[in-house]
């Protein structure tokens, strides 16, 4: 295969690992899935000497370079999926946005939206496969080198986590920048939602033509919002997000998951459950018998150990996940942290939380 092929979205080697995929659907498997959110991060050295000197947006631009962080933790791992190597600002990036990455303070926005009139700064009408493109050939590029060992996830951040990071300018403990435009310019910040929607949609599409077997919308900031406000500045778009991917790639005679990771809501599970995602993903503060009860069946999950449980001796990682499995069973369960792994974090017991998995569960469904 030449090197030009691998830039193509077609001849894509045979999956041959579809449990992620089976589980995402609710069907049988032989054993529970698993994978982490920020699998490809800096708790791995290789993670670390591959990015050092290099800034973080340049590197999110670089296919090849975004392709090798993305394999580094497959190597290491029997992880059951693999999530593509980005960040969700580059959507307000490809917006007009100029977002930098501050060692040691996280994502900044130099000029961060103050008031509605700043909503003209941005482009209305983006065109995708240029400002995004890089995205796109990371996910053909890394679909061919995975070699069908595990299925790649695509992903987005949601709306409303978007709208945040553009008002506040970077991480912010209240968000109460962004929280006063939801009360002080509700229609302004629908204006800017519905922007954010429209980009979105594209984007994941875009990833999927690229080669994405999955998708995954994060909301980060979900749990910032009270139930009312939820379900008028978050809900609402994550659904439209779902329905409108999922009618199009209907039309492409697609079937792709979708997994909604709305962190902190547990208000809004049930409503969540019946959003058109296969997948609700979980945080820690989720009890998994309680999530079960609320989704009633009608979705797989996805979660939930608490990160910080991988500081843990291995003995009571194992112990940790073995509970966690029985709280959740193995049907329609894809097993990950309820949020990314820290970089402070021993590769090693990371290792002992994907071993745990596949060691209990497969011994669970044996005896069923």
């Amino acid at each position: 295969m030449s090197k030009d092929d691998l830039i193509l979205p077609k001849d894509f080697p045979q999956l041959l690992n579809d449990t992620f995929l089976r589980a995402a659907r609710g069907e049988e498997t032989e054993h529970v899935p698993v994978w982490c959110m920020r699998q490809a991060g800096r708790y791995l050295p290789e993670f670390r000497e591959s990015r050092a000197g290099k800034d973080f947006f340049e590197t999110c631009r670089s296919p090849a370079a975004c392709c090798e962080l993305t394999l580094q933790p497959l190597r290491r791992f029997p992880f059951d999926a693999a999530i593509i190597f980005s960040d969700i600002l580059v959507v307000p990036q490809a917006m007009g946005m100029d977002v930098q990455m501050v060692p040691g303070k996280g994502p900044t926005f130099p000029e961060p939206l103050k008031e509605p009139e700043d909503l003209q700064r941005l482009h209305v009408k983006v065109d995708v496969a240029k400002e995004l493109g890089y995205v796109f050939k990371a996910i053909t590029l890394t679909r061919h080198k995975i070699e069908g060992k595990v299925p790649l996830i695509g992903f987005t951040g949601a709306p409303w986590t978007l709208m945040s990071y553009m008002i506040e300018g970077g991480g912010s403990n209240t968000h109460s920048k962004a929280k006063r435009w939801l009360y002080r310019h509700p229609e302004a910040s629908h204006m800017l939602l519905k922007m954010l929607t429209d980009v979105i949609v594209e984007y994941l599409l875009g990833q999927v033509a690229a080669g994405a077997q999955a998708l995954q919308v994060f909301e980060s900031h979900a749990g910032i919002l009270g139930p009312a406000e939820f379900k008028e500045f978050s809900l609402p778009y994550l659904r439209d997000i779902a329905r409108r991917v999922k009618d199009k790639l209907k039309e492409a005679g697609k079937d792709v998951p979708m997994i909604a990771f709305a962190k902190d809501a547990h208000y809004g599970l049930e409503d969540l459950s019946q959003s058109h995602y296969e997948v609700v993903g979980l945080d820690w503060t989720i009890d998994p018998r309680s999530a079960r009860e609320r989704t009633g069946g009608k979705v797989s999950l996805q979660g939930n150990m608490d990160p910080c449980a991988l500081y843990a001796p291995k003995e009571r990682i194992s112990d940790i996940v073995k509970k966690m499995l029985e709280g959740f069973g193995t049907r329609g369960y894809i097993a990950n942290l309820g949020h990314g792994l820290y970089p402070d974090m021993d590769p090693e017991n990371v290792g002992a939380f994907v071993k745990a998995v596949h060691q209990h569960s497969k011994q669970m469904i044996k005896q069923m």
